[in-house]
């Protein structure tokens, strides 16, 4: 059983990712409804901000009115990441949690799916100082599920999520930040379960984790 906050001045960030259709929007929904319930203050940030400038040339991008090579991809995905950054500096100063829809981190295995070198994304984030993360869940799915949830979802898919291969070294490339512990404390779950199975167990982490929870 857990108590409600110990410390309110231990601000956490918490990053959920996923290969496409893994079920990260929802679930970072979830949680944010979880923390309002507790009144937990908290501020929500995604990747790509597809309502900004530069959300909107990868929004371009992904359904394929033009064409980049992957580090210059990298460099677009990455100044979305960056706004982002600094608002997890601003955020944590204003007593903040933060919850995050995808980080650098989604940047980094996206891009050397495509041939971008991971280590070079890895070096280039901590260059950056791209702030660590408290806690960061990978909600592991097949590719054959992404794409057919996807499909579900959307009728059309973009360039990443028609491409079967492709979601495949993405996740492998996944798999090899959280064994490495990039850029924060990675845990997979297996994201083949039911929604509420889902939320329970990213429950379960942050409760454990974050430091704003206590048996």
């Amino acid at each position: 059983m857990y108590f409600e906050i110990i410390n309110i001045d231990i601000m956490t960030t918490i990053v959920i990712e996923g290969i496409d259709g893994a079920g990260g929007e929802t679930q970072t929904k979830l949680l944010m409804k979880y923390f309002e319930k507790k009144k937990i203050p908290y501020k929500f940030l995604k990747s790509p901000q597809y309502e900004l400038p530069v959300g909107k040339a990868i929004k371009a991008y992904l359904d394929e009115e033009f064409s980049m090579d992957p580090d210059s991809a990298f460099l677009l995905f990455c100044a979305d990441n960056m706004l982002n950054a600094k608002e997890i500096e601003k955020s944590k100063k204003e007593k903040k949690h933060v919850i995050l829809d995808r980080y650098i981190t989604s940047t980094i295995v996206f891009q050397a799916a495509r041939g971008f070198s991971f280590e070079k994304g890895i070096k280039f984030a901590e260059l950056m100082e791209f702030p660590r993360a408290d806690v960061i869940i990978f909600i592991d799915i097949s590719p054959e599920t992404s794409m057919k949830r996807k499909e579900r979802e959307k009728g059309s898919l973009d360039m990443h999520e028609k491409d079967f291969e492709y979601l495949g070294r993405v996740r492998k490339f996944y798999l090899g930040e959280a064994k490495r512990n990039v850029l924060g404390k990675w845990f997979v779950i297996d994201g083949e379960r039911n929604i509420e199975e889902v939320h329970e167990n990213i429950l379960r982490i942050v409760k454990k984790e974050v430091g704003i929870f206590k048996k």
